[in-house]
């Protein structure tokens, strides 16, 4: 921890930055366990319309990846990792509308924490299938899970959403004969 924070130091001197006293940055960790998040969205200080550009940028450029994805579809390698490239940019766009910190405490919100928690792991798992172990089947499954994942963590975000999937998907395979 304390090789990043000089790191981090070293950083803020290169860009001009104060550097603050290690007596205050200690007493600051211990009082908050968000402090590292606190910092870093106070340094990220944007305006409106730069935020809204950053959206945009972050948004059109996942879509792209996800949509170039399907030029690739027969090739599970190569589909994954455009694939899992696009979530990460379309997740990351929403932090320029309602800052880092904020899309942290949304993620781990205790209603959605298992859906994040499977979205981010098909997102590893399916780069991992990828890019190290390099089988098409793995890789397929891993996609497909992380696609399920999406949608069952895009969900989270609508009212009584994951509720009514649930009883529709319980009524169409409810096998009593």
């Amino acid at each position: 921890m304390e090789k990043m924070n000089r790191a981090f130091e070293k950083a803020k001197k290169m860009v001009g930055m104060e550097v603050e006293d290690e007596q205050q940055t200690a007493a600051l960790e211990e009082s908050n366990p968000f402090a590292f998040m606190d910092e870093f969205n106070q340094n990220c200080t944007l305006s409106t319309k730069q935020r809204l550009y950053g959206f945009a940028i972050c948004l059109v450029a996942g879509f792209t990846f996800t949509l170039l994805s399907m030029l690739v579809f027969f090739n599970p390698i190569k589909f994954g990792i455009a694939f899992t490239l696009g979530n990460l940019l379309s997740l990351g766009s929403t932090a320029f509308l309602i800052g880092p910190k904020r899309q942290l405490t949304m993620m781990l919100d205790p209603v959605r924490i298992y859906a994040t928690a499977i979205y981010l792991a098909s997102m590893i798992i399916a780069l991992f299938c990828a890019l190290y172990v390099r089988n098409k089947l793995l890789t397929l499954l891993a996609i497909i899970l992380e696609f399920g994942a999406l949608i069952w963590y895009s969900l989270s975000y609508i009212p009584f959403a994951r509720t009514m999937v649930s009883k529709i998907m319980g009524a169409c395979f409810d096998t009593d004969f």
